[in-house]
């Protein structure tokens, strides 16, 4: 390779590798722990070399700052966006283990750190939908059309940081959703236990109500699988529609 190719392509290969790596360090899958770090360095170096001969941006050094920082934000809210329904079903996870008294059952789980295993059930069951709807597929396309569609210093910073703010609300819409059967239900036994209570003081409810709070519980969440089956994958087969429109507010 002659110094001159190799001089045209380092601006655009490291512009590419900065998105690429702080996009891929939202992904799921790709940001697990589990994963060697030497495989995502290769991985994201590969990327970008592929990319590099495809795009051609000019930058100029005195800019250079401000397109990172503006790399970074839009890397930042486009990864999110794509984890942002693992997110929600991460919470749902542990707004029902609480609810149902297995919030002290934790474990480490290598994608984000100490979590119940109701979560990580959740999680792993949303991950097999993911690929299962090929969501994979439209995440790769919308960010290579990225590169298409926003060059450096025109990212709209405004918009992505207000995109950003109303995405972490709808975190918990998409999180409520997803637990509510086992809210509503465990909500409704508190208060037939409360009841129970007032009935018959003499009553160890504690002891009661907490093994009647795990099977309820366990029992609501068998029943209820495939209604988050189709609400999860509902939202992967829309997560085409929300990058294109991050890509939309990111252009301005």
């Amino acid at each position: 390779m002659s110094p001159e190719i190799f001089t045209k392509y380092l601006p655009s290969f490291l512009f590419i590798l900065l998105r690429t790596s702080i996009v891929m360090s939202f992904l799921p899958i790709f940001s697990s722990r589990n994963l060697p770090i030497q495989f995502k360095i290769a991985f994201v170096l590969v990327i970008a070399l592929v990319l590099s001969p495809l795009f051609e941006f000019n930058i100029s050094l005195q800019d250079l700052p401000f397109f990172i920082v503006q790399e970074v934000l839009f890397g930042i809210v486009l990864g999110s966006a794509a984890r942002a329904v693992f997110m929600a079903v991460e919470m749902a996870g542990q707004i029902m283990s609480n609810v149902i008294g297995l919030s002290i059952a934790t474990v480490f789980n290598p994608e984000i750190g100490q979590s119940t295993e109701v979560a990580r059930f959740y999680g792993l069951t949303a991950m097999l939908i993911f690929l299962t709807v090929d969501a994979h597929h439209t995440l790769i396309y919308a960010f290579v059309k990225s590169y298409e569609i926003l060059q450096p210093g025109t990212l709209n910073t405004e918009n992505l940081v207000n995109r950003a703010i109303s995405g972490g609300s709808r975190l918990f819409v998409i999180a409520l959703k997803i637990s509510a059967p086992v809210v509503i239900i465990i909500f409704i036994l508190n208060l037939v236990l409360g009841f129970l209570y007032k009935a018959a003081p003499q009553m160890n409810i504690f002891f009661i109500g907490y093994p009647v709070f795990i099977f309820v519980g366990f029992f609501v969440m068998l029943i209820s699988i495939p209604v988050f089956i189709n609400v999860t994958a509902e939202y992967f087969s829309a997560l085409g529609d929300e990058l294109s429109r991050v890509l939309a507010l990111a252009r301005g």
